[in-house]
């Protein structure tokens, strides 16, 4: 079991790492500005249909107040003309569009509310989509500035065990170059040394004849 654990333990630590790599937060922050914007697009669009629905019932009221004005107009028309069934029709139907005239102004209000709430929805999301915008050029830039710092970090490091161990291998070079030179110096010295020593220790020809006269001299007057 403890195998198989170690095993997983390393496949998990493995999948991580490749997803860490393929998780980069810039592409992240544009794929978002991307959903937004799509979000942004959908919002407008549903905006316009609702204001062609706003103009369109503003139309539908238009033109059904003016048929409540039309037979209004009938009826007195009608009533003083002494025609009472065909005044009864005319306020029948204008009791019945008035009604509906009513009724329309209460959709038309609750069409402007949805209106308004849709345009502080869109509003809303455009402002966050703006904030994003900025927030991404931030974290855009502090990106680049981890990025920078992590490279000049690994660059770092590699200097250090590189560089430094070829700092010590030309160092023990210039030493051992050093000890050479020092070693070699001694064996030209040596024989120099002796010859110096013998060359100290000749004695020429007029030398050697003055200290013999001198010697026979004293031998003389010891006589």
């Amino acid at each position: 079991m403890g195998i198989f654990k170690r095993i997983k333990t390393i496949t998990m630590a493995e999948m991580n790492g490749l997803l860490d790599g393929i998780e980069d937060p810039i592409a992240m922050l544009n794929e978002y500005s991307r959903e937004m914007e799509q979000e942004i697009v959908k919002g407008q669009k549903a905006l316009a249909r609702q204001i062609f629905v706003e103009k369109k019932q503003a139309a539908l009221i238009s033109e059904t107040q003016a048929f409540v004005d039309k037979r209004n107009r009938q009826a007195k028309l009608a009533i003083e003309h002494g025609e009472d069934a065909m005044a009864k029709l005319a306020v029948r139907e204008k009791l019945v569009l008035e009604k509906q005239l009513h009724l329309y102004h209460e959709q038309a209000e609750a069409i402007k509310t949805q209106t308004q709430l849709l345009n502080e929805k869109i509003e809303h999301l455009e402002e966050t989509y703006n904030q994003m915008q900025h927030k991404k050029i931030l974290l855009a830039s502090r990106a680049n500035v981890a990025l920078s710092t992590k490279q000049i970090q690994k660059a770092t490091v590699s200097f250090q065990t590189d560089t430094i161990a070829r700092g010590v291998v030309r160092a023990e070079e210039q030493i051992l170059m050093m000890e050479a030179e020092v070693q070699a110096g001694n064996q030209f010295s040596t024989p120099l040394a002796q010859f110096d020593a013998a060359a100290n220790q000749f004695v020429d020809e007029d030398e050697l004849n003055k200290e013999l006269e001198k010697l026979r001299n004293e031998k003389v007057a010891l006589v």
